[in-house]
């Protein structure tokens, strides 16, 4: 979003002309950075708004943050926009919802200086309104960029702000779009929507995709479009090579179900499962490149076995050794409850005799609480926690491809070692575990074993 002026002659205008400008709702993210802001940074975890403010380090902590949010949207949109009433128009609007955020926390703060009220009731109710006034700056922004640019945009404000009724998912966007004439008008939507259900409770910041689908599914779009920063690939470039990556072109829910659990989201496997039973075609596109089809995501298998990317994350080994363990039941029942209670999320597991391995995407400070709580119930057990990483490769169908073998064996070649590897019976996707160090020229070996390499040989032919 923060490269909005280059998607409206693109993406949002390109060579478009009167009606044909219309019949599209976009929903948008926040602008760049900004989220990191309100609440913490997606990566490193760095307190924003939220945790400042959960945390209570001092008294002032959160409204600097605050304040830089403040100073973060304002230069956001003026970096896009330039004529003077429309910057008036978007410094107003941020002073209001700031200013609002800010008066809030601070009755939120002096209510529960009261015993009868405790902060935690309110966490979440927070979480969404401050995560909300993300997406809508960056849809009232870019209203006023494309009205300015002579498209009839209509901001569309899912957020709830300063709305006291209450709204299911459903009938917020219903609400929404109720008066919006789809055939001369363009709704650009902020991608957060308030609502009882709480979008943040169950998919915290994939929330955008949730309201994205469910749009898509009410209005009976003809197809739904995530537009990237890049196209859906073969692998990630700045490992491979720009020249080597492929665009996937096809591919199904399963594969982007797989994706998900590396941590390299499509989309959120439950928005995605509203438009498999809505009908309604998805597509990944390169925002940039609007010519470009991109890759459609449908339910149809592959026309014949191949794998289709390579990707991989940073992990923690979770691994809990027990003498004991052998012929009794519960022992991994006991570490999931853990494990849930501490919102830690599985990417794999590995068990034998004595010994059960989960393979988690978290931080080690969190996996220290995990590792304490399970020494309570196991007060013999042996339990450890070891950074490491994952590489999988990933294909609708890898029936008969030896993807296992061949992926140990480029491993090796490559000069690396693989600490452990999983194959499931539906031929999906194989998982490497590695030394962290090793995962990225890991990547770049399983790459060129199973898509480079044949591809250059079917060239050849």
């Amino acid at each position: 979003m923060s490269r909005v002026r280059e998607l409206r002659d693109t993406l949002f205008i390109g060579n478009r002309e009167g009606a044909a400008l219309y019949g599209r709702v976009f929903v948008v993210s926040a602008f760049g950075g900004i989220t990191n802001l309100l609440l913490e940074h997606k990566k490193s975890g760095e307190s924003g708004v939220y945790g400042r403010f959960a945390n209570a380090d001092n008294d002032h902590g959160w409204l600097e943050a605050l304040d830089a949010v403040s100073q973060a949207m304002v230069q956001a949109h003026h970096d896009v926009l330039d004529h003077p009433a429309d910057l008036s128009q978007a410094d107003a609007f941020v002073r209001d919802r700031v200013d609002g955020a800010r008066n809030c926390l601070i009755d939120l703060g002096r209510l529960c200086s009261y015993g009868h009220f405790r902060l935690s009731d309110h966490m979440l109710a927070m979480r969404e309104m401050l995560s909300g006034l993300g997406e809508a700056h960056s849809a009232f922004v870019t209203t006023l960029l494309l009205q300015r640019s002579g498209v009839n945009a209509r901001f569309v404000d899912l957020s709830g702000w300063r709305d006291e009724r209450d709204h299911s998912l459903e009938s917020r966007l219903k609400q929404g779009l109720s008066d919006v004439d789809l055939t001369c008008e363009m709704p650009i939507v902020t991608g957060y929507a308030q609502c009882v259900e709480g979008l943040m409770a169950e998919f915290d910041r994939g929330y955008s995709e949730v309201t994205f689908s469910n749009l898509a599914a009410l209005t009976g779009a003809q197809e739904a479009i995530i537009h990237k920063e890049f196209h859906l690939s073969s692998a990630d470039p700045n490992l491979v090579g720009q020249d080597a990556v492929r665009k996937l072109g096809h591919t199904n829910y399963d594969v982007a179900d797989q994706l998900s659990n590396m941590g390299m989201e499509a989309i959120h496997p439950k928005a995605a499962k509203v438009l498999r039973q809505a009908a309604v075609p998805l597509r990944v596109t390169n925002a940039f490149e609007p010519e470009d089809p991109g890759t459609l995501i449908d339910d149809k298998p592959a026309d014949e076995p191949a794998v289709e990317i390579v990707t991989g994350l940073d992990i923690i080994a979770l691994e809990v050794f027990e003498q004991d363990m052998v012929g009794v039941k519960g022992y991994d029942a006991s570490v999931l409850d853990t494990l849930t209670r501490h919102n830690v999320r599985i990417v794999s597991k590995a068990t034998n005799a004595n010994t059960i391995t989960h393979y988690v995407d978290s931080s080690l400070k969190v996996m220290r609480r995990v590792e304490k709580d399970i020494n309570k119930i196991y007060p013999s057990a042996k339990v450890s926690a070891r950074p490491l990483a994952m590489a999988a490769v990933i294909g609708r169908d890898l029936h008969g491809l030896s993807t296992l073998t061949r992926g140990l064996q480029a491993i090796a070649a490559a000069g690396y070692s693989a600490l452990g590897a999983t194959q499931g019976p539906r031929n999906v996707d194989v998982q490497f575990v590695l030394e962290r160090e090793c995962l990225k020229p890991a990547i770049a070996a399983l790459h060129e074993e199973f898509i480079t390499a044949p591809a250059a040989k079917l060239k050849a032919a």
